[in-house]
Protein backbone atom coordinates (compact mmCIF):
# COMPACT_ATOMS: atom_id res chain seq x y z
CA UNK A 1 0.00 0.00 0.00
CA UNK A 2 1.08 3.41 -0.72
CA UNK A 3 2.47 5.34 2.43
CA UNK A 4 0.36 8.57 3.10
CA UNK A 5 1.26 11.44 5.47
CA UNK A 6 -1.28 14.02 6.35
CA UNK A 7 1.12 15.89 8.23
CA UNK A 8 1.50 20.15 6.89
CA UNK A 9 4.91 19.40 7.83
CA UNK A 10 7.57 19.12 5.44
CA UNK A 11 8.20 15.58 4.68
CA UNK A 12 12.29 14.38 5.20
CA UNK A 13 13.86 11.49 3.41
CA UNK A 14 17.48 10.70 4.96
CA UNK A 15 19.42 8.68 2.30
CA UNK A 16 22.25 6.80 3.74
CA UNK A 17 24.39 5.36 0.66
CA UNK A 18 26.34 2.16 1.73
CA UNK A 19 27.93 0.45 -1.47
CA UNK A 20 30.07 -2.33 -1.12
CA UNK A 21 32.61 -2.24 -2.52
CA UNK A 22 34.81 0.02 -0.93
CA UNK A 23 38.42 0.10 -2.51
CA UNK A 24 40.63 1.64 0.02
CA UNK A 25 39.43 -0.05 2.79
CA UNK A 26 37.14 -3.73 1.91
CA UNK A 27 33.15 -3.55 3.52
CA UNK A 28 34.49 -0.33 5.21
CA UNK A 29 30.68 0.76 5.55
CA UNK A 30 30.52 -2.17 8.46
CA UNK A 31 33.43 -1.94 10.04
CA UNK A 32 33.27 -1.67 13.71
CA UNK A 33 34.01 1.70 15.09
CA UNK A 34 34.12 1.02 18.95
CA UNK A 35 31.59 -1.59 18.59
CA UNK A 36 29.21 -0.45 16.63
CA UNK A 37 29.16 -0.71 12.59
CA UNK A 38 30.49 2.36 11.01
CA UNK A 39 26.98 3.09 9.16
CA UNK A 40 25.09 2.50 12.46
CA UNK A 41 26.61 6.03 13.60
CA UNK A 42 24.48 8.64 11.16
CA UNK A 43 21.66 6.10 10.88
CA UNK A 44 20.93 6.90 14.89
CA UNK A 45 21.84 10.36 14.22
CA UNK A 46 19.32 10.60 11.85
CA UNK A 47 16.90 8.90 13.35
CA UNK A 48 17.39 10.67 16.63
CA UNK A 49 16.36 14.13 14.65
CA UNK A 50 12.94 15.04 15.01
CA UNK A 51 12.44 16.44 11.52
CA UNK A 52 13.59 13.73 9.93
CA UNK A 53 10.44 11.68 8.65
CA UNK A 54 12.39 8.48 7.34
CA UNK A 55 15.52 6.91 7.00
CA UNK A 56 16.38 4.84 3.97
CA UNK A 57 19.68 2.73 3.64
CA UNK A 58 20.59 2.58 -0.15
CA UNK A 59 22.63 -0.26 -0.14
CA UNK A 60 23.33 -3.57 -2.74
CA UNK A 61 24.24 -5.65 -0.06
CA UNK A 62 22.07 -7.78 1.49
CA UNK A 63 24.40 -8.45 4.42
CA UNK A 64 24.28 -4.14 4.86
CA UNK A 65 21.06 -4.29 4.07
CA UNK A 66 20.02 -6.47 7.52
CA UNK A 67 22.65 -4.72 9.24
CA UNK A 68 21.06 -1.26 8.71
CA UNK A 69 17.83 -2.69 9.54
CA UNK A 70 18.98 -3.58 13.14
CA UNK A 71 20.13 0.04 13.47
CA UNK A 72 16.25 1.17 12.52
CA UNK A 73 16.88 2.21 8.30
CA UNK A 74 14.60 0.99 6.44
CA UNK A 75 15.71 -1.34 3.13
CA UNK A 76 13.09 -1.59 0.79
CA UNK A 77 14.98 -2.17 -2.04
CA UNK A 78 18.50 -3.21 -2.67
CA UNK A 79 20.33 -1.13 -5.03
CA UNK A 80 21.18 -1.58 -8.72
CA UNK A 81 24.52 -2.86 -9.29
CA UNK A 82 25.63 -0.73 -11.85
CA UNK A 83 24.78 2.43 -9.24
CA UNK A 84 26.97 1.08 -6.87
CA UNK A 85 29.71 0.91 -9.05
CA UNK A 86 32.98 3.08 -8.73
CA UNK A 87 31.67 5.50 -11.40
CA UNK A 88 28.53 6.16 -9.78
CA UNK A 89 27.77 9.28 -8.51
CA UNK A 90 25.66 10.59 -5.35
CA UNK A 91 23.08 11.76 -7.89
CA UNK A 92 22.60 8.91 -8.93
CA UNK A 93 21.73 6.56 -6.06
CA UNK A 94 19.94 9.72 -4.85
CA UNK A 95 17.80 10.03 -7.37
CA UNK A 96 16.84 5.95 -7.53
CA UNK A 97 15.73 6.16 -4.15
CA UNK A 98 13.83 8.97 -4.50
CA UNK A 99 11.76 7.56 -7.63
CA UNK A 100 11.57 3.87 -6.06
CA UNK A 101 9.38 5.69 -3.45
CA UNK A 102 7.34 7.57 -5.25
CA UNK A 103 6.74 4.74 -8.18
CA UNK A 104 6.41 2.11 -5.57
CA UNK A 105 5.22 3.62 -2.53
CA UNK A 106 3.53 6.55 -3.72
CA UNK A 107 5.66 9.04 -1.29
CA UNK A 108 7.49 12.18 -2.41
CA UNK A 109 10.04 13.87 0.29
CA UNK A 110 9.86 17.46 0.12
CA UNK A 111 13.86 17.59 0.90
CA UNK A 112 16.14 14.82 0.67
CA UNK A 113 19.21 14.74 3.02
CA UNK A 114 22.61 12.79 1.77
CA UNK A 115 23.70 11.35 4.60
CA UNK A 116 27.24 9.35 4.44
CA UNK A 117 28.09 6.38 6.76
CA UNK A 118 31.88 7.74 6.44
CA UNK A 119 31.20 10.14 8.91
CA UNK A 120 30.49 9.14 12.52
CA UNK A 121 30.72 12.24 14.06
CA UNK A 122 27.73 13.51 12.70
CA UNK A 123 24.95 14.34 15.11
CA UNK A 124 21.60 15.19 14.88
CA UNK A 125 21.77 18.62 15.62
CA UNK A 126 23.58 19.14 11.87
CA UNK A 127 20.92 17.54 10.57
CA UNK A 128 18.32 19.57 11.99
CA UNK A 129 20.36 22.49 11.32
CA UNK A 130 20.92 21.93 7.87
CA UNK A 131 16.88 21.17 7.52
CA UNK A 132 15.84 24.14 9.16
CA UNK A 133 17.76 26.20 7.18
CA UNK A 134 15.66 25.25 4.23
CA UNK A 135 12.57 25.83 6.06
CA UNK A 136 13.37 29.20 7.46
CA UNK A 137 14.59 30.02 3.77
CA UNK A 138 11.95 29.18 0.77
CA UNK A 139 14.63 30.52 -1.95
CA UNK A 140 17.37 28.04 -0.66
CA UNK A 141 17.92 25.62 -2.49
CA UNK A 142 19.91 23.10 -0.40
CA UNK A 143 22.51 23.45 2.55
CA UNK A 144 25.10 21.49 3.97
CA UNK A 145 27.65 21.54 6.86
CA UNK A 146 31.23 22.96 6.80
CA UNK A 147 34.54 23.12 8.39
CA UNK A 148 37.48 25.09 7.83
CA UNK A 149 39.56 23.45 4.82
CA UNK A 150 42.59 21.38 6.26
CA UNK A 151 44.46 22.68 3.79
CA UNK A 152 44.05 25.99 1.85
CA UNK A 153 43.33 25.32 -1.71
CA UNK A 154 45.89 27.75 -2.94
CA UNK A 155 48.40 25.51 -1.46
CA UNK A 156 47.68 22.39 -3.60
CA UNK A 157 49.35 21.52 -6.71
CA UNK A 158 48.71 19.07 -10.16
CA UNK A 159 51.22 17.54 -12.26
CA UNK A 160 51.66 19.20 -16.07
CA UNK A 161 53.98 17.79 -18.48
CA UNK A 162 55.95 16.18 -15.68
CA UNK A 163 56.52 18.95 -13.66
CA UNK A 164 54.69 20.36 -10.51
CA UNK A 165 52.55 23.90 -11.39
CA UNK A 166 50.22 25.20 -9.11
CA UNK A 167 46.28 23.76 -8.71
CA UNK A 168 44.88 27.00 -9.28
CA UNK A 169 46.76 29.68 -11.55
CA UNK A 170 48.06 32.84 -10.66
CA UNK A 171 45.31 34.55 -13.18
CA UNK A 172 42.62 33.56 -10.38
CA UNK A 173 44.26 33.89 -7.11
CA UNK A 174 46.52 36.60 -7.75
CA UNK A 175 49.70 35.33 -6.13
CA UNK A 176 52.88 34.01 -7.76
CA UNK A 177 53.78 31.73 -5.70
CA UNK A 178 51.02 31.26 -2.93
CA UNK A 179 52.81 28.31 -1.25
CA UNK A 180 55.38 30.75 0.48
CA UNK A 181 52.56 32.57 1.74
CA UNK A 182 50.54 32.26 4.79
CA UNK A 183 47.34 31.03 4.68
CA UNK A 184 46.04 34.63 6.19
CA UNK A 185 46.76 35.96 3.19
CA UNK A 186 43.81 34.08 1.53
CA UNK A 187 39.80 34.20 1.55
CA UNK A 188 38.77 31.59 4.07
CA UNK A 189 38.40 28.18 2.70
CA UNK A 190 35.54 25.56 3.54
CA UNK A 191 35.25 21.97 3.17
CA UNK A 192 31.72 19.64 3.22
CA UNK A 193 31.67 17.62 5.48
CA UNK A 194 28.45 15.23 6.85
CA UNK A 195 25.59 16.53 5.84
CA UNK A 196 23.68 17.71 2.14
CA UNK A 197 20.32 18.87 2.37
CA UNK A 198 18.39 19.53 -0.51
CA UNK A 199 15.21 20.29 -2.35
CA UNK A 200 13.47 18.08 -4.24
CA UNK A 201 12.94 20.10 -7.85
CA UNK A 202 16.71 20.64 -7.15
CA UNK A 203 17.58 16.88 -6.90
CA UNK A 204 15.15 15.65 -8.80
CA UNK A 205 14.66 18.33 -11.56
CA UNK A 206 17.70 20.07 -11.82
CA UNK A 207 20.09 16.77 -10.95
CA UNK A 208 22.27 19.07 -8.90
CA UNK A 209 22.89 19.13 -4.96
CA UNK A 210 23.85 22.34 -4.80
CA UNK A 211 21.12 25.05 -6.82
CA UNK A 212 21.64 28.77 -6.79
CA UNK A 213 21.31 29.51 -3.04
CA UNK A 214 23.39 27.30 -0.55
CA UNK A 215 23.10 27.60 3.19
CA UNK A 216 25.61 26.29 5.48
CA UNK A 217 26.22 25.09 9.15
CA UNK A 218 29.47 25.60 10.13
CA UNK A 219 31.39 22.60 12.49
CA UNK A 220 34.26 22.91 14.87
CA UNK A 221 37.28 21.09 12.82
CA UNK A 222 37.50 18.79 15.81
CA UNK A 223 33.66 17.27 14.81
CA UNK A 224 34.83 17.10 11.49
CA UNK A 225 36.10 13.35 9.79
CA UNK A 226 35.26 11.68 6.63
CA UNK A 227 36.76 8.10 7.12
CA UNK A 228 38.72 7.13 3.96
CA UNK A 229 41.57 5.25 5.26
CA UNK A 230 42.96 3.48 8.29
CA UNK A 231 44.33 7.01 9.88
CA UNK A 232 40.63 8.46 9.93
CA UNK A 233 39.34 5.18 11.42
CA UNK A 234 41.79 5.98 14.10
CA UNK A 235 41.16 9.91 14.79
CA UNK A 236 37.53 9.28 14.67
CA UNK A 237 37.80 6.83 17.47
CA UNK A 238 40.17 9.08 19.08
CA UNK A 239 37.56 11.87 18.95
CA UNK A 240 34.19 10.15 19.69
CA UNK A 241 36.00 8.41 23.14
CA UNK A 242 36.21 12.34 23.60
CA UNK A 243 32.68 13.14 22.94
CA UNK A 244 31.84 10.00 24.53
CA UNK A 245 34.05 10.61 28.00
CA UNK A 246 35.64 7.22 27.62
CA UNK A 247 38.82 9.25 27.88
Amino acid sequence: MPITDSSPQLKVLGIVGARSGSKSIPHKNIRPLLGKPLMGWIIEAAKKSPSVTRVILSTDSPEYAEIGKQFGAEVPFLRPHQLAADTASDIDFLTHAVNWLETNQGWKPDIILRLPPTAPLCTSESIEACIELLRNDPEATSSRTIALAPKHPYKLWTIKDNQLVSFIPKEQTGFAEPSNMPRQAFPVAYAHIDVIAVRYDTLMKDRLLTGPKVLFHKLDKKDAVDIDNEHDFLLAEILLKKRLGLV
